[in-house]
């Protein structure tokens, strides 16, 4: 999908980092935007600050881990704007325990808005994409996470690696039924946005995370400092994201030098050797 200016974009986790980059360099490029977070302080002060004319922004508050705040989300879309041509499923959260720390709260939570988001947002958006005129592009939102597996994250790698399938699999579902929408996944490294205080967003019913054991919280203070000493930044990622609907690319990894663990990994498999650790 080469043409942007005039079309509607969907955004989810738009209040702060990757989703807010993205909900800006969408306005730049002169689209009408749907964003959604479950921050409402935040996306109204995201609102007040986008240059968007009011009747070509619509902002609403999403838990994206409930299936019925989805549905609403895909009904307001199409209902404000009559169609989405680029749906970037990116809101995300994340949690440092050793993987026999982490609760059945804890997966349920994760799982609910890394994973179930973007499958909830394939079921309700895709049929009316199928449906209107023209190109639309979906994006999905893993990590380096679903393509590698770093110790003290299970649960968020459990859940990256499923947007990575999920996303690979409705790729050559759509290509099989020469549909005009395009997929690609997003696996960036780590990047300076705030993502390690993820439980500031964490809904009560999920409860309050246990504290974390001392193996277990020094795997979270090494993920808070790998956060907050990215070199590539949340800008960086939309211009990626962009750049790679443009040329409709697949995979999109901005981190290039983190391809040779990827590599390493595959050799891994390939050669039946066990995991080299990272």
């Amino acid at each position: 999908m080469r043409e942007f200016n005039d079309r509607t974009a969907v955004i989810t986790g738009a209040a702060s980092g990757i989703g807010l980059a993205l909900a800006h360099r969408a306005a730049r490029e002169g689209m009408r935007l749907v964003l959604a977070d479950i921050d409402e302080a935040m996306l109204a002060e995201v609102k007040k600050t986008l240059p968007v004319p009011g009747e070509a922004l619509c902002t609403r508050r999403v838990d994206v881990s409930r299936e019925e705040d989805i549905a609403a989300l895909a009904d307001e879309a199409y209902s404000r704007f009559g169609a989405v041509h680029l749906l970037c499923n990116n809101a995300g959260v994340g949690l440092s325990r050793l993987a026999w720390e982490h609760t059945a709260a804890d997966w349920s939570w994760i799982l609910g808005v890394n994973l179930w988001s973007v499958a909830h947002a394939i079921h309700h958006f895709v049929p009316r994409m199928l449906a209107q005129e023209g190109e639309s592009h979906i994006v999905n939102t893993a990590s380096v996470a679903g393509l590698l597996s770093t110790p003290g994250m299970a649960a968020y790698n459990v859940s990256k690696h499923g947007v990575v399938t999920l996303s690979e699999t409705l790729y050559t579902e759509l290509q099989a039924q020469q549909a005009r929408i395009g997929v690609s996944v997003l696996c960036p490294a780590w990047v300076p946005t705030a993502i390690h205080t993820s439980e500031r967003n964490r809904p009560e019913r999920f409860g309050m995370a246990t504290p974390p054991s001392t193996a277990s919280a020094a795997y979270q203070e090494r993920m808070a400092q790998a956060v907050k000493s990215g070199r590539l930044t949340a800008d960086d990622m939309a211009n990626a994201v962009f750049d790679a609907v443009a040329a409709n690319r697949f995979y999109i990894i901005p981190h290039s030098r983190i391809k040779q663990a990827v590599r390493l990994r595959m050799e891994d498999i390939l050669v039946d050797r066990n995991p080299t650790p990272l």
